[in-house]
């Protein structure tokens, strides 16, 4: 046992002395393993041992890997002794969240019939193993990390067992690890100022024709309302219009239905055939005496009520 150690840490010596930078740091740390040893190994069934330990680490942040040497004895017994040397590789940056690893690395360990004599039934008193497991790590602290695994143990020699171990670790490191690994990166000039964004309005044009009474004769008076709808439509041509023809209430539902569809037909053939505006593009339909927007009990709420309305909205750049 004392020469196995002794490799072990000769082996974290030289680990630790290659490639070392200032985000770098030893840690120790206490452990708790569960194992789980094959049945071949005893005659009549053995027993599975609790252990703990000690543990030794240097961890290479910017690199994201720790090497570590550990011991340790079954409680209470002390019949059941290992030595642990492992390599870890972290998957991800932040180092406090939960981070999932990968370990492999080299086990060993002893058992003392002395101190236990229900070990008389094993096979196998000592055995060398490769090791491999994963986990998950988080620093819960500035300065400690709790760290848990699952790992597979292969006989190296011998009658080639295995075992497995279930495996619980608290670091404390001398050094705190990074928020973040240390990135060197080169920082390119500034990138010139991009345009301001043209400024886009939107402008609504709308459209009130109001007739006589009885009547679906266009007047002359909204010639500059007509103009306007349709130097737009002839601007933006991917504008469509829809016109709304409505009555007052004097007359029966199905006459008054008729002339709204007469009005707004009226101001559909103004547009185009004074404007150039294609038919095409407008959209008719006659509501009658159903959309009243003032009281058709008086004279000007009537006049109010016999109209043809459209409306159309259409987005412009500002110009300074």
């Amino acid at each position: 046992m004392r020469k196995v150690i002794g490799a072990v840490a000769a082996a974290l010596l030289l680990a630790v002395t290659v490639n070392v930078s200032a985000n770098d740091g030893f840690y120790v740390g206490v452990n708790a393993s569960a194992y789980y040893l094959d049945s071949s190994r005893f005659e009549g069934g053995g027993e599975n041992p609790i252990v703990g330990g000690v543990q030794l680490g240097y961890r290479f942040f910017n690199k994201q890997m720790a090497v570590e040497a550990g011991w340790g004895s079954q409680f209470g017994s002390g019949a059941f002794e290992t030595l642990k040397a492992d390599f870890f590789y972290f998957i991800g940056d932040d180092v406090n969240k939960w981070r999932p690893y990968v370990t492999v690395g080299y086990a060993y360990y002893e058992q003392d019939t002395n101190r236990n004599p229900t070990l008389d039934n094993s096979n196998q008193k000592y055995t060398d193993q490769g090791v491999i497991g994963a986990g998950l790590a988080k620093m819960i602290a500035d300065h400690w990390e709790f760290r848990g695994d699952v790992r597979y143990l292969g006989e190296i020699s011998g009658d080639s067992s295995s075992d497995a171990s279930l495996n619980f670790a608290i670091n404390y490191y001398f050094r705190a690890p990074p928020a973040e690994p240390v990135v060197v990166a080169v920082v390119p000039a500034p990138a010139p100022a991009p345009a301001p964004e043209p400024e886009i309005r939107t402008i609504t044009v709308r459209l009130n024709v109001e007739f006589e009474f009885d009547k679906a004769v266009v007047r002359a008076i909204y010639g500059d309302e007509l103009e306007a709808v349709a130097n737009a439509m002839k601007v933006h041509e991917d504008i469509e219009l829809v016109l709304e023809g409505h009555t007052d209430s004097v007359g029966s539902e199905d006459y008054n239905q008729g002339l709204s569809e007469r009005r707004v037909a009226a101001v559909e053939a103004k547009l185009a055939e004074d404007y150039g505006i294609d038919p095409n593009r407008i959209a008719t339909v006659g509501y009658g005496e159903t959309r009243p927007i003032a009281d058709n009990d008086t004279a000007e709420g009537r006049a109010q009520n016999r109209r043809v309305i459209g409306e159309m909205s259409f987005t412009e750049v500002v110009v300074d």
